[in-house]
């Protein structure tokens, strides 16, 4: 039995030590940080900011700890426990869930461990840092779209995110602001895929089934769910206008070739870059805004392209400039900003 403990107490420690990514063996240099990361699930805008977050590591003496909580609010806060107990610098979660982690707040704080939401907001006082999308603006801006295209009347369906994350609450809200402007736009059916490609294709699938061709057009609160109702309407030899959210490289693809009418771009790259730039700096203990906000730029096929070298075709020159992108804009204060046309370059 004590050969078995041991064994597993090994295999535990190995376990750890594989989550650990960015700046590499740096133990024995007492400038790095090391900074635990929480993320909801691995989509393919987390997958990107990933990308990012890492690429701003090895630019500036990081370790990454990485962890995924699978869209389980139980999952991250074991998580968040667990980087806390390893005695981190500082913690980022991207949460699944705005009114959770309250305990792993107060414990973080109470041990002087700065923690920062980013992308996803939690509703609670004690967060050192929250680095946010202007998610009502971005639900407003894709309503916008869809409303201009379809001249003020006709059916919509909309997928939503995860049902209580702050995305979903601001997207949606921001969608309905826009809608109470044009009352001739109904609402067939609104409900979560929770920003999965597949689960939007099952959705859809329904909604075709329920409604058929009463459905003018999709509202996708982020473009992997988008490109699920796609899937579906092709595969049902339907043709319907889709907006997005995010910017993926998929979406982007779509609307270059027109199935998506836009999207807005939310570079995960460049957002969750950002949120360990903050993180990093209060791990220092330097000043830094504490509550800057990503400014989501409108994407049409008049400045996809140039999306789409920053996200696809240049991104290796793009991620080579990243650190310094990034710091440049934390001074400005746009931290959205990285030349797309249509955005106003930061004084």
């Amino acid at each position: 039995m004590r050969s078995i403990a041991k064994i597993a107490a090994i295999a535990s420690v190995g376990a750890l030590a594989l989550t650990a990514c960015g700046a590499g063996d740096t133990t024995a240099n007492s400038d790095t940080k090391r900074i635990g990361v929480s993320v909801y699930d691995m989509s393919s805008f987390i997958t990107a900011g990933k990308e990012g977050m890492e690429a701003y590591a090895k630019a500036n003496n990081i370790e990454l700890v990485w962890n995924s909580a699978n869209l389980d609010v139980s999952t991250q806060a074991n998580q968040v426990d667990s980087m806390v107990n390893q005695g981190v610098d500082a913690i980022i979660v991207v949460p699944i869930q705005a009114d959770s982690l309250g305990p792993q707040v107060a414990t973080a704080k109470s041990k002087g461990i700065p923690l920062v939401a980013v992308n996803a907001a939690l509703n609670n006082p004690d967060v050192a840092a929250s680095v946010q999308p202007d998610d009502v603006a971005a639900g407003a801006q894709e309503m916008q779209m869809m409303a201009d295209h379809l001249g003020g009347k006709g059916n919509i369906v909309v997928l939503q995110g995860p049902l209580g994350q702050s995305g979903e609450i601001d997207r949606t809200k921001g969608i309905k602001q826009v809608l109470a402007k044009y009352p001739d736009i109904k609402i067939l059916a609104m409900d979560t895929a929770n920003w999965k490609r597949d689960e939007a294709v099952n959705k859809m699938k329904n909604w075709i089934s329920g409604f058929g061709d009463q459905i003018n057009a999709v509202v996708s609160e982020n473009d992997d769910m988008g490109l699920g109702a796609l899937q579906a309407l092709k595969e049902s030899g339907k043709t319907v206008p889709i907006v997005g959210i995010d910017g993926i490289e998929d979406g982007l693809n779509a609307v270059k070739s027109g199935e998506f009418i836009g999207t807005s771009l939310q570079n995960g790259t460049v957002e969750l870059s950002a949120g360990l730039a903050v993180a990093n700096a209060l791990a220092k203990g330097e000043q830094v805004d504490t509550k800057p906000v990503y400014v989501m730029p409108a994407i049409t096929k008049d400045n996809v392209d140039v999306a789409i070298e920053h996200v696809v075709t240049e991104r290796q020159k793009f991620l080579d400039g990243l650190s310094e992108l990034t710091t440049k804009n934390l001074e400005t204060g746009d931290i959205a900003y990285e030349g797309i046309p249509g955005q106003t370059a930061p004084q």
